[in-house]
C-alpha cells in the first residue's frame, strides 16, 4: 500500500502507477520492482502472507545496490 508518495511498480515486465492509498497484490514468484517517481519521498507498507516467511528465496534480478 502507498502511504504517500508515487510509485512505479513493475510486475513480470507490465507497469502501474500507485499513488497514496493504492494497493497491489504481487503473488509469489512472480519478478517485481518499486520505485519512487514522485518529487516527495515514497512510503509504502509492505505485507507477506503464507507459511514460510524467510528471505533465502529471494533471486535478484538486477542489483543497483550490490547487494
Amino acid at each position: 500500500m502507498a502511504v504517500s508518495g508515487r510509485a512505479r511498480v513493475t510486475l513480470d515486465g507490465r507497469e502501474l502507477l500507485l499513488s497514496e492509498g493504492d494497493t497491489v497484490d504481487i503473488p509469489a514468484g512472480v519478478a517485481h520492482r518499486i520505485e519512487n517517481v514522485g518529487e516527495s519521498t515514497l512510503i509504502f507498507i509492505e505485507i507477506q502472507r503464507g507459511t514460510y516467511f524467510g528471505e533465502d528465496d529471494i533471486v535478484r534480478l538486477q542489483d543497483d545496490f550490490g547487494r
